[in-house]
């Protein structure tokens, strides 16, 4: 288990936007207002740009992937980092989960049939079926007893694992990010995270999200 960050260089724009509940309630479902509707509920228009290329890049000298590789990512949305990963290395086995039918059916479409839709707290697949699986704003989305069956959903499917965690260091930091969120629910400090991953038995990788990391600032 170790602090890590494949997700380098992946451009962070300041962020000022205060959501409310409305903004949270329409963003549960995962569906068109989260990935392309207004801002204040998601993303504000989910599209490929490219940003992925160099994240992906990443994770293959990172993780040492190979046309030989299998990767599994868990909330692929509309499946531009596994798009990316298969440009590189066209033979490799991709996979992906989702919740999402819409992001599904919006995914990229050289991807779309590789997209399998399950709740995030069971991975249907088989003991260490994945050289990785990855989950990037996944784990924290759950609550505390959800999220840790997930760790030890990932520590079983996949020989190495690389996951992101909402924390906070200073009560301003925790209200910043609770005020940008729209779907982050268990929002701990590092020594908590690092006491429930050893409780849950998770060997992989992990790196912390925060206000800071995200550039959230007061609007």
């Amino acid at each position: 288990m170790s602090e890590r960050d494949p997700l380098r260089g992946y451009p962070e724009s300041p962020k000022t936007l205060k959501r409310t509940i409305h903004n949270r309630i329409a963003a549960s479902y995962r569906e068109y207002e989260f990935f392309d509707g207004q801002r204040e509920n998601g993303y504000g228009g989910l599209h490929y740009d490219g940003r992925w290329k160099p994240i992906a890049q990443n994770f293959i000298a990172d993780y040492q992937l190979s046309s030989r590789s299998s990767v599994l990512q868990l909330g692929c949305e509309k499946g531009f980092l596994r798009h990316e990963l298969l440009s590189l290395e066209p033979l490799m086995r991709v996979r992906g989960q989702e919740t999402s039918l819409y992001a599904r059916n919006h995914a990229v479409k050289d991807i779309r049939l590789g997209i399998r839709l399950n709740p995030f707290t069971t991975i249907p697949f088989e003991n260490k079926e994945f050289d990785l699986v990855i989950a990037l704003g996944v784990v924290y989305t759950l609550n505390l007893a959800e999220a840790m069956k997930l760790l030890r959903e990932l520590e079983r499917v996949g020989k190495h694992s690389f996951v992101t965690l909402a924390t906070y260091e200073t009560d301003g930091d925790w209200r910043l990010f609770l005020d940008w969120t729209l779907l982050g629910t268990t929002i701990l400090k590092k020594e908590e995270w690092i006491e429930v991953m050893k409780h849950c038995g998770y060997s992989g990788d992990y790196k912390f999200t925060s206000a800071k990391s995200l550039n959230i600032c007061v609007s």
